[in-house]
């Protein structure tokens, strides 16, 4: 609570002013005239005078004593209740000055408190603001008590008497020393608050600069969109992205007092960093346009290759058929006809995202020549296959020893490797490079034949060649681990 008593410029009121005072009698006109009629007929009137002139003196002597012994009036030298009234008056004035630093003090933290509860949500918090209500209650408390003792006494009255100031006096130091009381509770409270301030104000000291970021982000985002758009380019969703960011501004410049600290510090940097995303896709997109237009005719020149390479797929099959056993090449039988339909697919999508190109829907177009390309890669494969089979089958029909020795050096390698620094192989590697030696031996068994089936005894010594890698590898990570 503020109150601020109303102090009198003096503490005793000008005898001019005072109803008690004697005032000088103004001669009437009558006896004014009657003065100045003075001549023969007057001489009458001057005797009287002349009597009541030598009466004077001897009615002040009778009326001196009566002024000096105390009959109820008012001494003209002051006196003990002049004293008293001194005295009250001086503590009345200590008084307000307590109340006036107890109030500033109160005035001062209040807006230290509003700073606490619009930064910091914790529990701590809330407890420094239930505590300075506490504080506020009581020093309502002692302010009524002063604001009473004020308005209990008129120390201004001429007729105040010594007993009555010296109540006053009590009355009015005692609330002072309340005053001075809570003054002391509540500069205890204000020091106590000064972590929880500290944090407030780093927070606070975050709050411009970071609203002036998203400002500058958002400005930086339009300007880089417009230059874009001034080029011929549309970019209606980085448009539709931008406009999206306008009520996080306005609730920006509404400000901290309105929506919180911390939720504006947060909408702050959400609104920087998805202006920034749009001003950095905007200030690509003309790069991104030619990258598009590139990967299309990229595309669509790997598309006219591929489909000139399926068409060399079916005398590739036909050797195959003619030289090897079915088993070399069942599984290649629909490669062309698959090569065609994935080339057919592959132009139709390059048509669709021509057309999201000249639309500018950069995403459609990018999607579409992602699924270009996975199907020309597929295709790619599947072509490649058929020549790569011929090729390896060849080499193995001409010298199936190269293929052998190659995958008897892999094994021989891991088992040396198992054996180092051991007297018998950890059986979690022995057993698998034994299984793989048998399942080589196999292997070379099938090429007895008449008409070895030359794809298997690939298939099995490269899976042989496998397991001696896996095994190399897990004995590394071991001894590896174990080394750290």
């Amino acid at each position: 609570m503020t109150a601020t008593p109303r102090r009198p410029d003096t503490p005793f009121a000008s005898c001019a002013q005072h109803p008690a005072c004697p005032r000088p009698e103004r001669p009437s006109p009558d006896r004014e005239a009657a003065g100045r009629r003075r001549g023969p007929s007057g001489a009458v009137g001057t005797a009287r005078d002349l009597l009541t002139l030598a009466a004077l003196p001897v009615l002040a002597a009778l009326a001196l004593p009566a002024a000096f012994a105390g009959g109820g009036t008012r001494r003209w030298f002051g006196g003990r209740a002049e004293s008293q009234r001194a005295e009250a008056q001086a503590a009345k004035d200590a008084a307000a000055a307590a109340f006036y630093e107890l109030d500033t003090a109160q005035r001062d933290l209040r807006i230290s408190i509003e700073t606490l509860t619009a930064v910091d949500d914790s529990p701590a918090a809330h407890r420094a603001v239930s505590d300075f209500d506490a504080l506020g209650r009581r020093i309502d408390e002692v302010s009524h008590q002063y604001i009473n003792a004020v308005d209990a006494h008129d120390l201004d009255r001429d007729d105040l008497e010594a007993a009555v100031a010296s109540r006053a006096r009590a009355e009015l130091t005692t609330a002072k020393d309340e005053l001075a009381r809570v003054k002391r509770e509540l500069d205890r409270f204000a020091e106590g608050l000064g972590p929880l301030l500290g944090k407030a104000e780093t927070q606070l000291a975050r709050l411009a600069p970071a609203v002036e970021r998203a400002r500058q982000a958002l400005l930086a985002a339009t300007n880089a969109l417009d230059s874009v758009r001034s080029s011929g380019l549309k970019a209606e969703d980085l448009a539709a992205r931008l406009a999206a960011l306008g009520p996080e501004l306005t609730k920006l410049n509404q400000g901290a007092g309105q929506h919180g600290v911390q939720q504006t510090l947060e909408r702050a940097d959400r609104v920087v960093r998805d202006a920034e995303a749009v001003r950095a896709e905007a200030e690509r997109l003309p790069e991104r346009a030619a990258e598009i237009d590139h990967r299309l005719v990229s595309l669509r020149t790997r598309a006219e290759a591929l489909r000139t390479r399926s068409g060399q797929v079916e005398p590739v099959l036909s050797e195959l058929r003619r030289r090897f056993t079915t088993a070399c090449w069942q599984d290649l039988q629909h490669v062309p006809e698959q090569a065609t339909r994935s080339v057919a697919q592959a132009e139709l999508k390059l048509r669709e995202a021509q057309a999201a190109r000249e639309k500018q829907r950069w995403p459609d177009a990018t999607s579409l020549l992602s699924t270009v390309r996975a199907l020309l890669n597929s295709t790619d494969e599947a072509v490649s296959a058929a020549g790569d089979r011929l090729r390896r089958l060849n080499a193995v029909q001409k010298d199936p020893q190269a293929e052998i020795d190659r995958t008897r050096f892999a094994l021989r390698d891991a088992q040396r490797l198992a054996m180092a620094g051991r007297s018998t192989p950890d059986p979690r590697h022995a057993r698998p490079l034994d299984d793989s030696v048998a399942r080589l031996e196999r292997a070379v068994a099938t090429l007895e034949g008449r008409h070895p089936d030359y794809w298997h005894f690939l298939t099995e010594t490269e899976a042989v060649r496998a397991t001696a890698a896996r095994v190399v590898s897990q004995i590394r990570g071991e001894r590896g681990a174990g080394g750290a």
